[in-house]
């Protein structure tokens, strides 16, 4: 299978994974030479550069996602190897965002979790 072939059925195998989790994600348009467009669409906020190959060079697979990502999306690699799991990748103060988001809302949810349980 030629490199091309393989990374469209990467894809495609990541979207459908995405949309397991709930989310509406399909491939995007990248074949079309429009700037901008991730491998994969439908994550908000995430730029997705997919590589599915056995040997990657991380920090170039990053570079081409924060060229191509647009400003209001965080850049990430999603990537892997033959009989390996999807990983992903991000720049650490990307990733803080998202924990940061992640971990005010939690907050939230057991402040409202505590007014529930309060007589």
């Amino acid at each position: 299978m030629n490199s091309r072939a393989k990374g469209a059925r990467g894809e495609r195998e990541l979207a459908g994974i995405l949309r397991e989790h709930g989310y509406d994600c399909r491939r995007g348009q990248q074949y079309s030479g429009a700037s901008g467009d991730a491998d994969v669409i439908g994550l908000p906020g995430i730029h997705i550069e997919v590589k599915r190959v056995e040997r990657l060079n991380l920090y170039d697979a990053m570079a081409q996602a924060k060229s191509d990502a647009r400003i209001d999306s965080l850049p990430a690699v999603f990537h892997r190897k033959n009989h390996c799991r999807w990983l992903v990748t991000m720049d650490i103060d990307d990733w803080m965002e998202l924990y940061r988001e992640w971990e005010a809302g939690k907050v939230l949810d057991d402040e409202v979790e505590e007014r529930k349980n309060d007589p």
